[in-house]
C-alpha cells in the first residue's frame, strides 16, 4: 500500500496534493508552520518541524510512510536534506518536486550571489531604495546597511520590530503580476532589487518588473542540497509513484 508523506508550502505542492486526492492515494500534506494561514489543502494536514533528522526517521516509521515527495520551497534548504537522509537511514524513495530556478532575459541586470551574506555585500554604499523580496527569515542580515529605505513584501505581519530603521512593509501573497509589481516599485521609486531565485511563476514578476524598469537585481542562489531524483512537473510524481493514469492533472 502506497502511503504518501507531502512535504509542502508551494504552489507546486498544493497541485500535487490535489493530484494525490483525485487519484485516492494515502498521503499527508506536512507545512512547517511558518505561515499563519496557510492554504487549505484536500489532505491529511500536519503542521510544524519532526525534530530534525531523527525525529523524521521516527514519523516515517510510525506513520508507515512508503515515498516522500519534497515540494519545500527551494530555500527550505535544512528540511530538504534533512529529508534526503532521513530516507536513506529508513530505505524509503524520495523525490524532489522543484520548480525550475529562473534564468536571465536579454534586458536583464541581474548579479547572482551565493547567499544572504552576498546580498548584503552587493548593496551599494550610498543610500538607496531597496526591494528587499526574501521574506521574513533573513531580514535581520541587512541590519549593518541601515542607510538604504527598504520595501517588504510580507505574507504575514512581523511579529517584531524590524531591525531596519527605515522600512516599509506590505501584506500580500502571491501570486503577483507584473502589473502590480511595476506599480509598486514606481510607486516606491525603487533602485534594486534583492531576491531570491526561487523559480516558479507567481513571484517571477518582480524579475519582469526589474527588467521593464531598467533596475538592477541582486539574485541569490538556491543553497545546496544533497543529490536526489527531481521531477518537474506533476506527471512525472504521478508516473514516480506508480500511477501514469492520473497524467493530466
Amino acid at each position: 500500500m502506497t502511503r504518501v508523506l507531502l512535504l509542502g508550502g508551494t504552489t507546486e505542492a498544493s497541485q500535487m496534493a490535489r493530484a494525490l486526492a483525485e487519484t485516492g492515494i494515502d498521503a499527508t500534506f506536512s507545512y512547517a508552520g511558518r505561515t499563519a494561514s496557510p492554504a487549505c489543502q484536500p489532505l491529511p494536514v500536519r503542521i510544524g518541524g519532526f525534530g530534525g533528522v531523527e525525529g523524521l526517521i521516527a514519523y516515517l516509521r510510525e506513520a508507515a510512510i512508503t515515498h516522500v515527495i519534497d515540494a519545500t520551497h527551494p530555500f527550505a534548504a535544512r528540511m530538504s536534506r534533512n529529508a534526503v537522509e532521513a530516507c536513506a537511514a529508513v530505505g524509503i524513495p524520495l523525490l524532489a518536486f522543484e520548480r525550475a530556478p529562473w534564468t536571465a532575459a536579454e534586458g536583464d541586470d541581474w548579479r547572482a550571489v551565493a547567499d544572504i551574506t552576498g546580498a548584503v555585500a552587493a548593496l551599494p554604499d550610498e543610500p538607496a531604495r531597496i526591494f528587499l523580496a526574501i521574506g521574513r527569515q533573513s531580514i535581520d542580515a541587512f541590519a549593518v546597511r541601515p542607510q538604504h529605505d527598504y520595501l517588504l513584501r510580507l505574507v504575514d505581519p512581523p511579529d517584531a520590530v524590524l531591525p531596519l530603521p527605515k522600512a516599509t512593509v506590505v501584506i500580500a501573497k502571491g501570486p503577483f503580476t507584473l502589473a502590480g509589481d511595476l506599480a509598486l516599485m514606481q510607486a516606491h521609486g525603487i533602485t534594486h532589487v534583492v531576491a531570491k531565485n526561487a523559480g516558479g511563476v507567481g513571484a517571477r514578476a518582480k524579475l519582469d518588473a526589474a527588467r521593464a524598469l531598467g533596475v538592477p537585481v541582486i539574485l541569490i542562489d538556491r543553497p545546496v542540497v544533497s543529490p536526489r531524483p527531481v521531477a518537474r512537473t506533476v506527471e512525472e510524481v504521478m508516473t514516480w509513484l506508480g500511477h501514469p493514469a492520473r497524467l493530466g492533472v
